[in-house]
């Protein structure tokens, strides 16, 4: 499993776009939600290390805007990662230990999935917008194909160089501007890719949704002091 940083967000009757505009396929996918207080769908996510070893897990994901996101793992293990809008925790109940860390400090803040947060827009996170026509590498011959009437974007990450992780986020849209699959590549051929459904807008959830109250017996690592005492 990867932790990243973030991308997503809705108008009311959005024409839709034309598939060879990038410009306007990007600001519809920020519309779709960009009215949406809250949003939830359920998520398989996958991550490949590029050497052949793979590994698969499912869940619920819960956003509010701005800047808050639950991640629950329910799949082959129960796991919590939730950002409450100030810190980044992640929390595996078998290992009775959690670990936190600042936002703005964390390189935990998927990356391509800032948008659905509200927290930034695709112009900001990238120094390329292009559209492609399917998952392959970008010397592919044949690239995963995508269904009919979607549309895939290749971001190029505006952090680039050797302090960033970041390659390449591809976002697949539905005809509906729905985010359905998103990729993130990271230097060194690792690959995590997301994939959504059954996006549900505007749902009454519970605020201690978004906050996390350490249980009893569980230790807290606190990963900026980790990384201080390891210097």
């Amino acid at each position: 499993m990867s932790f990243l940083l973030p991308f997503i967000i809705l108008l009311i009757a959005i024409p839709l776009p034309q598939k060879g505009d990038t410009h306007d396929v990007a600001r519809a996918l920020e519309s779709r939600y960009r009215h949406a207080a809250t949003l939830k769908a359920v998520f398989f996510e996958s991550f490949s290390d590029g050497k052949g070893g793979v590994a698969a897990e499912s869940g619920v994901v819960f956003f509010s805007r701005p800047g808050r996101m639950r991640w629950e793992y329910k799949s082959p293990e129960e796991k919590l990662f939730l950002v409450d809008g100030t810190n980044v925790w992640f929390f595996v109940p078998a290992d009775k230990t959690v670990s936190r860390a600042k936002m703005k400090e964390s390189s935990d803040w998927r990356t391509p999935i800032a948008v659905l947060a509200g927290k930034a827009d695709l112009g900001q996170l990238c120094r390329k917008l292009e559209i492609v026509s399917g998952f392959g590498e970008m010397n592919d011959e044949k690239p995963r194909p995508v269904p009919a009437g979607d549309t895939v974007l290749k971001c190029t990450p505006r952090q680039g160089g050797a302090d960033s992780p970041f390659r390449e986020v591809l976002l697949e849209t539905d005809p509906e501007s729905h985010l359905v699959r998103a990729v993130i590549r990271e230097v060194g051929g690792t690959e995590t890719e997301f994939r959504f459904g059954g996006w549900e807008e505007n749902l009454a959830i519970p605020e201690a949704k978004f906050h996390f109250a350490v249980p009893a017996g569980v230790v807290v690592v606190d990963e900026a002091s980790l990384a201080d005492a390891l210097h």
